[in-house]
């Protein structure tokens, strides 16, 4: 019985803390307004979770299973999956672009030490997948080097101020540096490049960030029914 009530406890503070970061936004979600918000203390509050970043690694593993779920289901109806990973980061840059809260939820993802290390992990394996017939003597320690350099670009991707270039320029070079470094040939980075900035990615971009709130809520609630 303890060990459930534990568990509900737990459940309900992700439940809470997912909610408030993707409608507030991470760095407007104090660990006070979240305690506020379940009425428990804080120290209730860390006694689950030490800190806001171990909450928000729980919504980066999320994400990172969300967007997986995408890449194999363009795979399924015949789009590549170096295409997939073109759509991911357009997506993804592309509500930044439109939402602040997207915006501030990568960004922070990016600049955290345990969700950056969440992604790294994540990606350097998804990477091995993907790119596996442009670099087929590749050892896992290259794939993991790569893809310490692939998010350092990510997050200059989504990291803008008044200077930066527009969105369809960003778009373009990140990909195109991304695709580079798995050896991936030039005449095919153009055409997945093309393929992608042929696309409304500022309405895919949105669409895809709902669908994602969406895909947490559901995630969320499985996990109360099978507690019950």
């Amino acid at each position: 019985m303890a060990k459930r009530h534990t568990n509900i406890t737990k459940l309900k503070i992700i439940q809470t803390a997912l909610r408030l970061f993707l409608e507030n936004g991470f760095s407007n979600t104090s660990a006070r307004a979240l305690c506020n918000d379940l009425d428990i203390s804080l120290g209730n509050l860390t006694f689950y979770f030490p800190s806001k970043e171990h909450l928000l690694a729980v919504l980066i593993e999320m994400l990172c299973d969300f967007q997986w779920k995408m890449m194999k289901e363009e795979a399924d109806d015949g789009i590549s999956l170096v295409l997939a990973v073109c759509l991911e980061l357009m997506s993804m840059t592309s509500a930044a672009e439109e939402n602040e809260t997207a915006k501030d939820l990568f960004i922070s993802a990016y600049t955290s030490p345990i969700t950056l290390e969440i992604i790294r992990k994540n990606d350097s394996q998804r990477a091995k997948t993907v790119f596996s017939e442009y670099c087929p003597d590749w050892t896992d320690e290259q794939f993991v080097e790569a893809e310490a350099l692939v998010s350092g670009i990510e997050y200059a991707t989504l990291m803008t101020t008044k200077t930066s270039s527009p969105l369809d320029v960003r778009i373009s070079g990140a990909l195109d540096t991304i695709l580079y470094i798995y050896k991936v040939p030039e005449e095919i980075r153009k055409i997945k490049i093309q393929k992608v900035l042929s696309m409304d990615y500022k309405k895919i971009g949105s669409r895809i960030f709902d669908e994602f709130k969406e895909y947490i809520e559901q995630v969320n609630e499985q996990a109360f029914n099978e507690l019950f």
